[in-house]
């Protein structure tokens, strides 16, 4: 279960998180909504553990833990997993010798031994298999030249691969086409599990038309400003963010 309590930050001396309270519980997926600029990005990058947000106040517990006493990788390695709205293209980095450093320092860190590779290739086919990703994507640097739908993918293969406790989604949807968006989300409902939480970050319902969540949260001026059910995310499509910002003022 993840927890945040009283979360206060800044970022260059300006607060973004005021207070800041949720509660995601074990096999939930949680969904965050709310305008530009009232820190749901922020959120995501402090829960993974990004070094240069200030957290003034507060705590973060994964399961009864305080993880914002541990460094982003070590997160990592207790089962936070963060989907970027943006990935990164990284030149001169094979995407199987990622992959495997990945799952390799994850065994490490749960005192297991390091996959042989014929093993690491088998689980990697077939998790590319069911989600969509192409044999050739794998054999490129990791994520260069690929389209936004297949960094995307990347991601998500990732994520299946590593297993996360809990698994954020800042915006996964941005940029994507519905073919796309239909594989991404197939791939995060094929890992819902009751031992795994999802916090997914959108400004849209369309996203939530595919992943179904069990509670939607309304984020503005840097707290919850309400909480309610998957009718929620249909009411905010239909009349905007603005009675909800002026809750939270």
């Amino acid at each position: 279960m993840l927890e945040v309590k009283n979360l206060h930050v800044s970022v260059g001396g300006r607060k973004i998180l005021d207070g800041l309270n949720l509660t995601v519980k074990d096999g939930e997926v949680a969904a965050i909504m709310g305008p530009n600029g009232t820190g749901k990005s922020t959120l995501s990058y402090v829960i993974a553990g990004r070094e240069d947000y200030e957290v003034e106040e507060g705590e973060v517990l994964l399961d009864g833990v305080n993880i914002l006493e541990m460094d982003a990788t070590e997160r990592a390695n207790a089962g936070v997993f963060l989907a970027f709205q943006y990935p990164l293209e990284i030149p001169g980095v094979a995407t199987m010798t990622f992959l495997k450093a990945a799952l390799n320092a994850q065994a490490r860190a749960k005192g297991q031994g390091e996959l042989q590779t014929p093993e690491f290739m088998k689980k990697v086919r077939e998790a590319a298999q069911k989600l969509g990703v192409a044999q050739d994507m794998l054999k490129r640097p990791l994520n260069v030249g690929f389209s936004g739908g297949e960094k995307k993918r990347m991601e998500i293969l990732q994520m299946a691969l590593l297993q996360p406790k809990i698994g954020i989604l800042d915006e996964t949807d941005s940029g994507l086409d519905i073919d796309a968006l239909r594989i991404v989300a197939d791939g995060v409902n094929a890992l819902r599990a009751q031992d795994r939480s999802f916090l997914v970050i959108t400004h849209y319902q369309r996203l939530l038309d595919y992943i179904k969540p069990d509670t939607v949260h309304v984020m503005a001026r840097g707290k919850i400003a309400r909480t309610g059910g998957p009718e929620l995310a249909l009411e905010l499509e239909k009349s905007g963010y603005a009675a909800f910002t002026g809750e939270a003022a």
